[in-house]
């Protein structure tokens, strides 16, 4: 195949796309890669462009591994993963799956704010063993009237405040990278807020910010202790975001009505963190934005947008 350009891919990948791209380019689908940082770095040698999701990661020695590379294409949006200064300087396009994601990380967030509201829905092993704690959960709440509270309004966060509006929620929104007159918020029925005023506010607080230095810890002990003491707070974001241990505290402590992470710190979660056993918390293992469908259109496009930036 002399002459062809070569694809090298570390995570899974929607298998049609994959044959999409065999179709014009020589690819090395090999998700095992992402656990085999010796294998990646020998396979990457000769490639011209490399698939990821959120665990490979593409650091310095990884793109001076790569000397024929031109582009890395991103089966999500989060970045953290990849040094985006060190591709910009070595002239390598980074792709991220931009809104291919965003429905199946708004009806995680919503589906579970329900969930959590309503309380009733972590008591299977009680019932089937013979308890009947009827009263205790006739005291959940309803999700319409609520509040939402929406920290990073992008395209997942604006799509998330059309699904919550659905149901009957009131969103609120904070982020700073908009500017305060930017009419976003308001074309999507989201009323602005500064960070610290948002957290006195909402009923459920949701993060959709990637991690930056200056979001790291943005959800500390200290912004825990503004929210009602029966808030819920739900991360899809990134792990970092939010003080893990701060969090189980304010869960076992009753300052806080429950809570649901799909990303961690450190992924995966070790045994025995300081979020094992807390009440009220929903852990999932970085699958919000991850669906039959959401896998479908980010393989897709990521496949599209590598191909034809290889073909130009």
């Amino acid at each position: 195949m002399a002459g062809v350009k070569r694809i090298v891919i570390s995570e899974f990948m929607d298998l049609p796309a994959v044959e999409s791209l065999r179709g014009e380019f020589e690819v090395d689908y090999a998700p095992a890669l992402v656990d085999d940082r010796t294998g990646l770095l020998r396979r990457i040698a000769t490639a011209h462009a490399l698939i990821v999701r959120n665990r490979t990661q593409v650091d310095r020695e990884v793109l001076a591994a790569a000397p024929h590379l031109r582009a890395i294409g991103r089966l999500g949006v989060g970045l953290d993963n990849i040094d985006v200064a060190a591709c910009e300087a070595a002239g390598i396009a980074v792709f991220p799956a931009t809104g291919a994601n965003s429905l199946a990380v708004a009806e995680y967030v919503v589906a579970t704010a329900m969930m959590l509201l309503r309380g009733a829905y972590l008591s299977s092993v009680e019932v089937a063993a013979g308890a009947w704690p009827r009263a205790r959960l006739s005291q959940g709440r309803e999700t319409a009237g609520r509040t939402l509270g929406l920290v990073g309004f992008g395209g997942i966060g604006r799509t998330t405040a059309k699904l919550a509006q659905a149901v009957g929620m009131q969103v609120l929104a904070s982020d700073p990278v908009l500017a305060p007159d930017a009419p976003v918020g308001a074309a999507a029925g989201a009323a602005r807020r500064e960070l610290d005023a948002l957290l006195a506010e909402v009923d459920v607080l949701s993060l959709h910010v990637p991690l930056t230095a200056s979001t790291r810890g943005l959800v500390d002990a200290a912004r825990l202790a503004r929210m009602k003491p029966d808030a819920i707070l739900i991360n899809t974001s990134r792990g970092g975001v939010v003080d893990e241990a701060a969090l189980a505290d304010a869960l076992r402590a009753g300052r806080l009505g429950g809570a649901a992470l799909d990303v961690f710190e450190d992924e995966p979660l070790a045994a025995g963190s300081a979020l094992a056993g807390a009440p009220n918390l929903i852990l999932t293992p970085h699958i919000g934005g991850v669906t039959r469908e959401s896998n479908e259109r980010v393989s897709a496009l990521i496949a599209l947008r590598l191909g034809a930036f290889l073909n130009a």
